[in-house]
């Protein structure tokens, strides 16, 4: 998008610095530790946000590595999070004998407790700004693919120092898209025990129909314990459970780990992102909802193995959908396009700005244009969509862990440096059982989407498939590898490239077909995409802080973030959508369906009907900010209690992924009222409750 001088000064006549939208409105924001507008909250709230407050709730915070967000919940390291965090623990912990989804778990001793596979947990100590030393390494002259390496490398050097000079994990974070970077220091746990999950179908009531609507009726919790030593750890902070609950009206703060958001993407990308990567992404989804469907028909264990990921599968088609619809919606576009033309043509106003700042639009806008050019071989290589099987996932993590490790630390592959090795090997190692069918009949779907994708004279596809089909040719790899094995792994990874070289297994050799195509494809999308989006989107980021000053929050990192709001209705289809629901409406909402599925209730549910209180609330919407990521977030009140446990956003949340409208955005949360009714009277878990709440 191009402007001329004569229709800048004419667009600045219309779109004074006041009518830029671009800053937080209303309750919008999910805030940085370091950056929290205290004076909006006490202006809108009348709460002071202090630093004492802050770093209470900052270190009850946990983030789950593996995608989601918890919080301490007692002084003995209990953490509470989703059952959908944890489902795929649960999975993995279960047996066809002793199927934890189907039963639930409650552990009656610590002596019971559950020990999960690979999984780690960070609480995040310290934030540190590091902008200055990572643009530094960026000299002037050099082009935006020079300049994006050069900070990579001094980004791998920062990680180094700090994890040796601090023993913490220490991930530098790129805010702003490259407008900031700050380095976040955590406290790393990887001793956790599963303590209780209810059963997968009180978790998920409702199924995919409810899944991001509301009113909704989900007991959506678990609880894990963290272990230092083999003792239990005692938290410096933790948050005690409210015994009130929370009320209409009142103000209610979210902590959390929100995945990422697109907010500060410039039209250019957005349409991009329409037009070409979402559709790509959901014909992928659709394809491999249809094989799980298909695959679970075969019976009761293959339900078992693959209901996780079918969950996973529909809430993200439902949120890519929702995506989609969003940016197809002529109103979210006029709104987009009215923030950047203000902002820009405040920019080309002044002749210092605009020599500064005025060609980021059209460089950002130069990269999405020439990526639908190579986007489908980058979805099938690079991000390896036509190879959905664990074993491809080892394999490729194991073929180039033997080649960065050659490399200085500084010139490896971000995910290989020195300070993430430990991270990274405690997944590569992971005991946690592999399915020869389930993964077969995964290989042999993503083989033909990327058959059909590519077309099956594509060379590389030609080399792939070696003349069979991919039935035949998953069947053929599945079988034949050695990699569902841990220690087999960890004999390759000790090897090196002389063991990776010298390997036959026929995942292996796959993966080392694969790589150089993968990083020559990683390599272009870094040169012509990321490095010139860190380089634009900085003048961007420097542009709106002249304008907008620290009310300009981040897009999501998934880093801790704070958000606020208030427990409020809305208005849906011409009805006032009331915030709370009641463990009573659980039961007439099942009645409603005749208790079919996905509206049924396990036998305990039912059985204890009648000791439950049954106008307990339930769920509650508030306004908070969120976003995938922030799931098992607690929801805590102002005086840093327990409230509710964040677990889902209603329908018109899903277009948060751009942007935010206080009128319908609607965080769904459990209450914590409820949790502890379930824990007591449907469980009979009360030493779990005891702990909790005393």
């Amino acid at each position: 998008m191009r402007f001329k001088k004569q229709i800048c000064a004419l667009i600045v006549a219309l779109f004074s610095l006041q009518t830029l939208q671009f800053s937080a409105r209303a309750d919008e924001g999910m805030w940085t530790f370091n950056n929290i507008p205290r004076a909006e909250i006490k202006k809108k709230y009348g709460f002071d946000v202090t630093d004492e407050w802050l770093r209470k709730v900052q270190l009850a915070s946990v983030r789950f590595n593996n995608g989601g967000s918890g919080s301490f919940v007692s002084p003995n390291g209990l953490v509470l999070t989703n059952y959908h965090i944890v489902e795929d623990i649960v999975n993995e912990v279960s047996t066809p004998a002793k199927d934890l989804a189907k039963e639930g778990f409650v552990a009656s001793t610590q002596a019971d407790e559950i020990k999960a596979p690979a999984l780690e947990l960070n609480v995040l100590m310290s934030i540190e700004d590091v902008t200055r030393r990572v643009n530094g390494a960026a000299k002037a002259g050099m082009s935006d693919a020079e300049a994006f390496a050069a900070r990579r490398a001094e980004i791998a050097a920062i990680e180094a120092d700090s994890t040796k000079a601090s023993g913490l994990r220490s991930d530098v974070v790129t805010l702003y898209q490259g407008g900031q970077y700050n380095l976040y220091r955590y406290k790393k746990y990887t001793d956790v025990r599963l303590v209780f999950v209810p059963e997968f179908q009180a978790a998920f009531f409702g199924g995919d129909p409810d899944n991001f609507n509301f009113p909704r009726f989900n007991i959506d919790m678990a609880l894990v314990r963290i272990y230092e030593n083999d003792q239990p750890v005692h938290p410096a902070s933790y948050f005690k459970w409210s015994t009130a609950g929370a009320k209409d009206g009142e103000l209610v703060f979210v902590t959390g780990h929100p995945g990422s958001t697109a907010r500060l993407n410039t039209l250019a990308h957005l349409q991009e992102l329409r037009d070409a990567s979402i559709p790509i992404v959901l014909r992928l989804l659709e394809r491999r909802e249809a094989m799980l469907m298909k695959y679970m028909k075969m019976g009761e264990e293959q339900t078992r193995q693959a209901q996780n990921e079918l969950n996973s599968v529909q809430n993200s088609l439902k949120v890519y959908r929702g995506q989609l619809a969003g940016l197809k919606d002529a109103a979210l576009i006029d709104r987009k396009s009215k923030d950047e033309i203000a902002l820009r043509a405040s920019i080309d106003a002044n002749p210092d700005r605009q020599k500064l700042y005025g060609d980021a639009w059209d460089a950002i806008a130069k990269a999405h244009q020439t990526l639908p050019s190579y986007i489908r071989e980058r979805r099938i290589f690079d991000q390896a969509s036509g190879f959905n099987t664990t074993m491809f996932g080892y394999a490729r993590t194991l073929v180039r862990l033997a080649a960065e490790s050659q490399k200085p630390n500084a010139q490896r592959l971000p995910e290989f440096t020195d300070a993430r090795r430990a991270s990274l090997e405690a997944a590569l190692y992971s005991p946690a059982p592999i399915h020869d069918d389930f993964e077969k009949l995964k290989l042999a779907d993503s083989l033909g989407f990327m058959s059909e994708l590519l077309g099956a004279d594509h060379p590389l596809v030609k080399q792939i498939l070696n003349g069979k089909t991919p039935a035949a040719r998953a069947d053929e790899l599945i079988a034949g590898t050695k990699l569902k094995d841990a220690a087999y792994r960890k004999e390759l990874a000790t090897g090196g490239s002389k063991a990776i070289e010298a390997s036959t297994d026929p995942m292996i050799v796959l993966a080392r077909l694969i790589d150089p195509k993968a990083r020559e494809l990683r390599q272009r999308f870094e040169n012509e995409v990321t490095g010139v989006e860190r380089a634009n989107y900085a003048k961007i980021a420097r542009a709106r802080f002249e304008t907008e000053g620290d009310k300009l929050y981040p897009d999501a990192t998934f880093t801790l973030r704070l958000s606020y709001g208030a427990v409020k209705s809305y208005t849906e289809n011409g009805k006032r959508v009331s915030p709370f629901t009641t463990l009573g409406g659980l039961y007439d909402r099942a009645a409603g369906f005749k208790y079919q599925f996905p509206y049924n209730l396990p036998p305990r549910w039912m059985d204890r009907k009648s000791s439950i209180n049954l106008s307990t609330p339930f769920n509650f919407v508030s306004t908070d900010d969120i976003i995938g990521g922030n799931s098992g977030s607690p929801t805590i009140n102002k005086n840093a209690e327990l409230v509710g446990l964040i677990f889902d956003g209603n329908i018109q949340s899903l277009v948060g992924n751009f942007i935010y409208d206080e009128s319908v955005n609607r965080a769904i949360s459990v209450d914590v009222r409820a949790m502890n009714e379930v824990l007591r009277k449907v469980f009979n878990a009360n030493e779990i409750a005891d702990e909790l709440t005393k």
